[in-house]
């Protein structure tokens, strides 16, 4: 005769249809499905007419059927009914009278669900809702603390309450372990403590939670050590998979990658495809056997792929086609060309006290044939990065808005797809105002960055303007932007951020100063541009593409 206590034994049969307890069936009848037993001695099983849960002998405890059900948490089993999510208790009567589009388990007296507009939150105890906070994502408790995830894709800790733990966002998060949790920035992979910092200056490709003050981890050319708690190796367990020096080699010859790219839109490959080499070399009269060549490396570099004979475009590939809504094709020709040809300059500005920059924006002005090409090339990328930006405001949707550098107009036009009654100025040169939409909100300000402007608005926004100048510059600029608005007038500056002692966006930074003399900045150096301009930093928000939107207030 078996006892309450016989299910801690329990084990589920390798067909998944029952339990064996010692080896031998805990009850005759078979299940299309049972898991494993719980404390209070109750295991999910499937029958004929729904899912529910059993005791040790194989009997249902309660009478009625769900879709799913699951194990018991802290004595509460989550359960899929027709009407949605909930947690049950060991009799099958609801905890709470809500339902959800789904439910974890409880843990730590907290347990996350989705709601049915697909928030995450936490519910208490008695099934009621640990705080108002929605997030995108939200984690188990573990010690007393969880992992949220808001709506840009980026990660902190929240207390019990649904508070801050550290107020730290980053792009992957785990919960403490001793101490310590796993976290990844924009760099990679790497642990922080309590507070949310890194404890180490180094990133990875992976790490593991410390155990005893070390952690297992992987290093970005493949190679495994184990690392203590400042980041340094203690042992390799694994060598380089790849050597600095062929690491260093690819680095050498990246400009092959920009030359085959550029080479292949030159040539006109990408609006060729598909078609067989033979196919595609009568069409644009190239030699057949030098063309292969040419499609394998753009094979290689996951633009183009071969099925049997014939050659065709990834979805990678067909941005660059000149059709493309977000087209690379233009930036391609350009990083070849022009922009490359300004890195040349790189040691010379490096040791010249009276380098200065080339007037880039000017030259594109004067080049009727790089004019159109160029601003396509600037349009892609912000009709990539600026989706969001246009929520990011918070605008009350009837502002005159100033949009300073504003180019063809892509963050214009997705301002006024989020509020029809904005009117959105866009200040930049004539000849890129010659490629603005003409529609109804939308208004040309044919001005000069550096002033004086006679025209005035509520709000300004300057999308990737700041980065393209140098300080002093700069501050001109958000002068001019701090005349043409009102007392408390808001202006937002969409700018990818830079940390105080990361690398990542070195590369980003040092083009900026060889193309423009500009500079990418971090959070406090943008503040201290706002302030000399007359504005006050009030908020930092971060998207999920890579910009993050400053706000600042005039005062």
């Amino acid at each position: 005769m078996l006892s309450g206590a016989d299910w801690r034994r329990a084990q589920v049969a390798s067909d998944r249809t029952h339990h064996l307890i010692d080896g031998a069936p805990a009850y005759t009848r078979r299940f299309r499905e049972v898991l494993k037993f719980h404390d209070p001695g109750l295991a999910p099983a499937v029958d004929d007419d729904g899912a529910t849960h059993i005791d040790v002998t194989g009997v249902p405890v309660y009478p009625g059927r769900f879709l799913r059900t699951f194990g018991f948490y802290e004595g509460r089993a989550a359960a899929h009914g027709t009407d949605g999510w909930l947690h049950i208790l060991p009799d099958g009567s609801p905890l709470y009278g809500a339902r959800y589009g789904w439910c974890g388990n409880y843990q730590g007296g907290r347990c996350t669900v989705r709601d049915r507009n697909g928030g995450y939150l936490h519910l208490l105890p008695d099934g009621e809702p640990a705080y108002t906070q929605r997030w995108r994502y939200a984690g188990d408790f573990r010690d007393g603390l969880a992992v949220v995830q808001r709506d840009d894709g980026l990660h902190t800790h929240v207390d019990a309450a649904g508070s801050l733990v550290h107020g730290r966002w980053l792009v992957d998060l785990d919960v403490f372990h001793k101490g310590f949790a796993r976290a990844r920035d924009l760099a990679g992979w790497m642990h922080v403590g309590e507070n949310g910092d890194a404890i180490y200056e180094r990133r990875f490709a992976s790490v593991e939670p410390f155990y005893n003050g070390q952690a297992r981890v992987e290093r970005f050319d493949g190679g495994l050590e184990v690392i203590d708690e400042r980041g340094e190796m203690v042992t390799e367990l694994r060598s380089a998979r790849r050597s600095d020096l062929a690491a260093l080699s690819g680095d050498l010859v990246g400009y092959w990658r920009t030359d085959a790219i550029a080479g292949a839109v030159a040539l006109g490959v990408f609006e060729a495809l598909p078609g067989t080499a033979v196919e595609l070399a009568e069409r644009l009269g190239l030699h057949v056997g030098r063309l292969g060549a040419l499609l394998r490396a753009l094979r290689e570099l996951a633009l183009v792929e071969r099925r049997g004979e014939a050659w065709s475009l990834t979805a990678r590939g067909a941005h660059l086609r000149a059709d493309h809504p977000c087209t690379l094709a233009d930036a391609a020709l350009e990083y070849a060309g022009p922009l490359r040809a300004l890195w040349r300059e790189l040691p010379r500005a490096m040791r010249d006290q009276g380098w200065r920059p080339p007037d880039v924006f000017g030259e594109v002005a004067a080049d009727p044939a790089r004019v159109v090409p160029h601003h396509r090339m600037l349009r892609s990328y912000a009709r990539h990065d600026y989706p969001a930006v246009p929520g990011a405001l918070r605008l009350r949707g009837d502002e005159r808005v100033l949009d300073v550098g504003g180019g063809v107009g892509v963050l214009a036009e997705l301002l006024l797809a989020e509020h029809h009654d904005l009117k959105v100025l866009v200040l930049d040169r004539p000849e890129v105002l010659d490629q603005l939409p003409r529609r109804g909100g939308l208004i040309a300000v044919a001005e000069d960055l550096f002033g004086p402007w006679s025209v005035r608005a509520d709000v300004a926004v300057l999308a990737r303007v700041v980065h393209d100048w140098a300080d002093e510059a700069a501050v001109r600029i958000l002068k001019n932007v701090r005349s043409a608005l009102p007392f408390g007038g808001r202006v937002f500056l969409v700018e990818m951020l830079v940390a105080d002692d990361g690398s990542f966006g070195g590369l980003c930074d040092l083009h900026l100063l060889m193309a423009t003399g500009g500079r990418e900045r971090t959070r406090l150096e943008y503040e201290q541009l706002l302030n000399q301009a007359g504005f006050d930093l009030v908020e930092v928000r971060t998207l999920a593409a890579l910009p993050s939107v400053l706000e600042g207030v005039a005062r």
